[in-house]
């Protein structure tokens, strides 16, 4: 017998993860994850990616709490701030292996 996902504990998971990505906005890979951020927007939930400076006061924190030492991140996070994977640095991620965990 064959186990089922009912519709709503599947609702519930994709509710419980985000993408975080830090950034500068007047840096050199602004460019880059301005137009990630928008395709990934585009061709997936949108809102469950979030773009922060990293100069800013919530920036800062959230880089401080996950160790990012270099700029762009991204985070993959549940609800409750678990990390789930993270990229750094210039090389991003394919917006695929983002959205994975997402729809995980």
């Amino acid at each position: 017998m064959q186990a089922t996902t009912s519709p709503k504990s599947v609702y519930a998971t994709l509710e419980d993860m985000k993408v975080v990505v830090l950034y500068r906005p007047d840096s050199e890979y602004a460019r880059i994850v301005e137009t990630f951020a928008h395709d990934y927007k585009r061709l997936h939930q949108g809102d469950k990616l979030e773009l922060v400076n990293i100069d800013s006061r919530d920036g800062a924190a959230t880089a401080s709490l996950y160790d990012i030492m270099t700029q762009p991140a991204i985070l993959a996070l549940r609800e409750d701030g678990t990390v789930l994977n993270m990229w750094q640095g210039a090389e991003l991620p394919l917006m695929d292996e983002v959205a994975a965990y997402v729809y995980a």
